[in-house]
């Protein structure tokens, strides 16, 4: 399968009081198209560092990462902005809507920001928000007059309103209910059976199932890989005894 993202010996520090904390280890990794690779490990494990990397979020300390053959890790800051705009969703735990835009000014923003603001844009954003349960009546609201999940949602809409080549998620349902939480979870399985290549850091085996590949990070390395088997609705506890055994295995 075509190759979305990889890195080569990616390594990430950070001084703490004048001491380097290095928190990503010669780190190689290939992110394949339309993959669901979920990201875990215990807190501190380099998760979310990893991510903002894969991103183009954060440069490496040391090493490369490609995006398809070409390499972001040496873009200026600038060039990652316009790369990201073009090529990457991103739902993070925190929504970050805009308090004073409605409903469907904070999804067009995601357009505007990739100057893209065409009718076929506006009926893709009527269409993914009806699709996600935000009904037309909710438009015109405003975040604070929206639940948790349902600004989640929003915020997922305007996460793929350009339909990026990847979306990355970290803890996306940290903040939510379960109810709310597993309302999300379907909405990234549905995006991910229709070819949507998917990041996703979380420490929550709930979540963590949705994926169709685990990698268990240890002190900013890869320690282990575990691929999901198609079990679908007909057997989810062989899926989650067998994600289960992986992590037990991996000391979770």
């Amino acid at each position: 399968m075509e190759t979305v993202l990889r890195t080569e010996k990616l390594c990430k520090s950070f001084s703490n009081g004048g001491v380097q904390q290095h928190v990503i280890k010669n780190l190689d990794l290939e992110i394949r198209k339309e993959d669901f690779t979920v990201i875990m490990g215990a807190s501190g494990s380099g998760k979310s560092t990893l991510l903002y990397a894969l991103s183009g979020m954060d440069k490496p300390s040391l090493g490369k990462v490609f995006f398809g053959d070409t390499e972001i890790s040496s873009y200026t800051n600038d060039q990652l902005a316009v790369f990201r705009r073009k090529n990457c969703g991103f739902v993070f735990q925190s929504i970050y809507l805009l308090e004073h835009m409605n409903v469907f000014d904070n999804v067009m923003t995601g357009a505007l920001a990739a100057q893209k603001n065409s009718p076929e844009l506006v009926k893709r954003a009527e269409t993914l928000l009806q699709k996600v349960g935000i009904g037309k009546e909710m438009w015109n609201k405003f975040p604070n007059q929206l639940s948790g999940g349902e600004c989640q949602r929003v915020g997922i809409v305007r996460a793929v309103i350009n339909a990026p080549k990847i979306l990355f998620a970290d803890e996306p349902t940290g903040s939510l209910n379960s109810a709310s939480g597993t309302d999300v979870l379907d909405i990234f399985t549905e995006l991910h059976e229709n070819g949507q290549s998917i990041v996703m850091v979380t420490h929550d085996l709930k979540t963590a199932l949705r994926g169709s590949r685990v990698i268990f990070l240890r002190d900013g390395a890869v320690v282990g890989e575990y691929h999901m088997p198609r079990c679908g609705t007909d057997d989810p506890a062989a899926c989650r005894d067998g994600l289960q055994r992986f992590l037990d295995g991996m000391g979770w």
